[in-house]
């Protein structure tokens, strides 16, 4: 049976294990965000493992060797001191050094293991195309994990499928890297399952794969071009949190200096259903009216992002959540699309918050630093070896890679600041702490109906029993069981 609602694949860490295992026990897809798990894991291990649920995960990697460098590497006893920098991770690269590989699959594999804890419904993992240098390793520590479902946006996966057919059978796989050059150049990505899990005890599971779209057109584009199964679509439309694609066209600005979006940015569901596949909506539909309306258009049902990144289960920063619950309660709270904070280019979902990147004196007083790296793009330096540059690092350094300087403009570093979202910012000379900068759909102000008699908070129970008014639990997915995707 096909999940009614889908729970975004939020940030970094947004969409926890536990917010995902929540979701997923209550029949519908919970789903963890993939995005920069090797960091994740480094920082929780070096805040002391709160819990013990790390090394519970770690127990059950089928190779303990290989778990047990991880720890040795990361964990410090009752967590390091409050002032003291994180332990640098090694960027990724594309003959990056094998630990970094190892760790990479450990933690994608110990994110998807905790999620599945407990229950016996499906789990999905949410990747971005456009951090293309882990996929491979990514997806093997969650396909060793057990993940059911990939969902991919922010690109175009036309090569994800095949890698997944390949790793379900352990075998050697390979995924183009985008460099910045001459045209069709492009570099190759190539992992070997064998180096990290020599005698596999049989094949995996192939997970289901969704791809994240704007457009038919693009959905099209990758059911006939893809280089394997292509199972069904998610359409994104521009006010959902996160990235959004820009619009269509040349780019225009409101007097608010947000993109304008029109009707050559509409998706025309009716192409998209003659294309058979199983598609859900996301994008403003947190709120059960919008779901009804999205089952009569023809989807299988909604994604829905922000209602569970604000509920107690969500992976955000306490402090920041019951801010920004205020805000709603106020009637004050405001999410602007930004076309210039993302280091892709892409326009960028940011919540305004005092104290937070959102504001100009915070952005300003951060020292331009780039040490994550998720968010590189790939270049060919002039002697042929590719290179890495970011419009979010100091400027001069970017310059002097042959990056526009007028790109640089307005740029955050959005890899430290999302880690700083979840409590994890890094220190640095025991004094600057990495500020946040928080991501929401345009449809904040729908985070009030979960919060009822007078409430100030709220679980993804509320959220899945809500958007499900009015609708039986043994009706979600009715006429869809037979679908070789039903879940």
């Amino acid at each position: 049976m096909l999940p009614r609602i889908i729970q975004g694949g939020m940030g970094v860490g947004i969409s926890d294990w536990r917010l995902a295992r929540a979701v997923s026990s209550l029949g519908q897809l919970g789903v963890v965000s993939g995005t920069a798990l090797d960091q994740i894991l480094a920082r929780r291990l070096q805040d002391g493992d709160p819990g013990g649920h790390m090394e519970r995960a770690l127990a059950r990697f089928p190779v303990p060797a290989l778990a047990a460098r991880v720890w040795d590497t990361y964990f410090v006893p009752g967590g390091k001191p409050p002032q003291q920098s994180y332990k640098a991770v090694p960027m990724q690269t594309v003959d990056g050094p094998p630990d970094l590989r190892a760790l990479t699959i450990v933690a994608n594999f110990v994110e998807v293991v905790l999620a599945r804890e407990g229950h016996r419904h499906p789990v999905g993992i949410n990747y971005l195309e456009k951090i293309q240098i882990p996929h491979l390793p990514s997806l093997y520590g969650a396909m060793l994990g057990g993940v059911d479902v990939v969902l991919m946006g922010a690109g175009i996966p036309l090569r994800i499928p095949g890698a997944l057919d390949r790793l379900a059978r352990h075998e050697p796989a390979s995924y183009p890297l985008q460099v910045t050059g001459a045209a069709g150049d492009d570099a190759t990505l190539s992992f070997a399952p064998e180096h990290f899990i020599p005698a596999p005890a049989g094949p995996l599971r192939r997970p289901i794969f969704l791809a994240i779209v704007s457009s038919d057109v693009l959905a099209k584009t990758l059911q006939k071009k893809a280089n394997g199964r292509v199972d069904g679509f998610i359409v994104e439309g521009p006010t959902a949190g996160g990235h959004n694609a820009p619009p269509r066209g040349a780019l225009r600005l409101d007097e608010r200096g947000e993109p304008i979006y029109g009707d050559r940015d509409r998706v025309d569901l009716t192409k998209l259903r003659e294309l058979g596949l199983p598609f859900w909506l996301a994008g403003g539909y947190g709120r059960p009216e919008r779901v009804r309306e999205a089952i009569a258009a023809g989807a299988a049902g909604v994604q829905v992002g922000t209602a569970f990144s604000l509920c107690a289960e969500s992976g955000l920063r306490q402090d920041l959540r019951q801010a920004l619950l205020q805000r709603v309660l106020d009637g004050t709270a405001h999410v602007r699309t930004d076309p210039h904070a993302s280091p892709t280019g892409f326009p960028f979902k940011v919540a305004e918050l005092e104290g937070s990147l959102s504001e100009a004196e915070v952005y300003e007083a951060r020292p331009r630093i780039c040490d994550l790296g998720y968010l590189r793009e790939a270049y060919r330096q002039p002697d042929g070896v590719i290179g890495f540059r970011c419009p979010a690092e100091p400027v001069s350094i970017y310059t002097s890679k042959g990056g526009d300087e007028a790109d640089t403009h307005g740029r955050k570093c959005i890899c430290n600041a999302l880690v700083a979202n979840i409590g994890h910012g890094q220190i640095r000379a025991g004094k600057y702490v990495e500020q946040a900068l928080v991501t929401m759909g345009d449809d904040i102000e729908s985070v009030r109906q979960f919060l009822r008699s007078g409430a100030t908070d709220y679980t993804a129970a509320d959220v899945v029993a809500r958007l499900l008014e009015g609708e039986a639990a043994d009706e979600c997915g009715e006429g869809l069981t037979s679908h070789p995707l039903s879940l």
